[in-house]
C-alpha cells in the first residue's frame, strides 16, 4: 500500500553492475528515508512557529509509522499564560504534536496536491504524566488503516523520559 515520494524514491531498475543480489537489497534499503530534519518536515507539513510541534523525526517506516521529538523550552509562547509559575504544556498541544507526526506518515502515503491532512476525530485521548519545559516529548504513530487514499486512523502514544504522557487514536481527512 506504500507510495514513497521523491524523499524516499526507490531505483526498481535492474542493476547493470555484476554485484552480488543481496548488496544491491541492501543499497536499496538504505536508500529509504528514515530520519527528518526540521527543515525536511516543513517541506512536507504547512505549519510554521509557534504551531510547527515536532522538532525532528527521528524514525520512519515507510506506510506504517513515525516516531517524532518535541523539545519542550520555556520559550514556547504558550508558558506565558499555561500557568504562570507553574508552566505546563496543553493537553490539545501534545495531541497537536502527535498529530504532526502522523501527518509525516499521510503525507508520505498520499501526496495531497493542493490538499491538506486535517483532523477528523479523536478518540480514547488520555493524559498520564505533566509535560514542562525541559522534557523531551517522544511521540510515536502508528497507521492503523487507510481508506481511499483521503482518510486515515493513526494510534499515537507521547512519551517523556520513558513514561506515558498521553495516549490516543487519532482520525485524519484529505481536503482540498
Amino acid at each position: 500500500m506504500s507510495i514513497l515520494t521523491q524523499v524516499n524514491t526507490i531505483d526498481t531498475t535492474t542493476p547493470i553492475s555484476t554485484e552480488p543480489q543481496a548488496i544491491n537489497e541492501t543499497k536499496i534499503i538504505s536508500e529509504i528515508k528514515t530520519t527528518f530534519t526540521c527543515e525536511e518536515i516543513q517541506k512536507l507539513l504547512p505549519h510554521r512557529y509557534p504551531f510547527l510541534l515536532v522538532d525532528k523525526i527521528i524514525d520512519y517506516v515507510p506506510g506504517k509509522k513515525a516516531v517524532g521529538v518535541k523539545n519542550v523550552t520555556i520559550n514556547e509562547p504558550y508558558f506565558q499564560g499555561h500557568f504562570p509559575g507553574r508552566s505546563l504544556m496543553p493537553g490539545v498541544l501534545i495531541v497537536e504534536a502527535m498529530a504532526q507526526v502522523g501527518g509525516i506518515v499521510l503525507t508520505q502515503i498520499s501526496p495531497a496536491e493542493g490538499g491538506l491532512f486535517v483532523f477528523a476525530g479523536i478518540d480514547k485521548v488520555r493524559f498520564r504524566r505533566q509535560v514542562v519545559p525541559g522534557d523531551q516529548l517522544v511521540m510515536t504513530l502508528e497507521l492503523l488503516w487507510v481508506k481511499q487514499r483521503r482518510f486515515g486512523k493513526m494510534q499515537g502514544r507521547a512519551e517523556v523520559d520513558g513514561q506515558l504522557a498521553s495516549e490516543g487514536e487519532l482520525m485524519f481527512s484529505l481536503i482540498n
